[in-house]
């Protein structure tokens, strides 16, 4: 699995996130395949970033042959901030970790970077994102009735 940077993988689940709570009408799960064709980007790339989603709590997995992933939480529950820390891994070699030069100026540094970025995160919500797509003229799905049949 190629190396992705934090910034990387907080984009893509951001991506995945707003896929999910636009797409998804009434409940319905959202399938992977689906998003990966929305977003342009790779189905293998996405998987590992949807299941730490899901482990999260942020996406909750369906099975079955109509089944894919919902929210966990109400769109306007989740701060961007909780995407960013569920996609959050220390990507540095495990030689960079242990030296001097990456604990006293680097790990400082990607520290304040990142309580930075988890205060900004923190004043947008998912909901907020939507609202953003829906004011800027995209579409969502139409609510179609839920059919049975016997």
């Amino acid at each position: 699995m190629p190396m992705h940077s934090i910034r990387d993988r907080t984009a893509t689940a951001l991506i995945i996130m707003l896929d999910v709570a636009f797409h998804s009408i009434a409940g319905r799960p959202v399938s992977t395949i689906d998003i990966a064709d929305r977003s342009g980007l790779a189905r293998r790339g996405i998987e590992p970033i949807v299941q730490s989603l899901a482990r999260s709590g942020l996406l909750q997995g369906v099975r079955g042959p109509h089944g894919g992933y919902r929210l966990g939480h109400p769109a306007g529950e989740i701060l961007l901030a909780d995407i960013y820390r569920a996609t959050m891994h220390d990507d540095a070699p495990a030689e960079w970790r242990r030296g001097t030069l990456f604990n006293t100026v680097v790990r400082p540094f990607l520290d304040q970077v990142e309580s930075i970025l988890t205060h900004e995160y923190s004043k947008v919500t998912l909901h907020d994102f939507v609202r953003q797509a829906e004011t800027r003229g995209l579409q969502r799905p139409p609510a179609s009735p839920v059919s049975f049949s016997i």
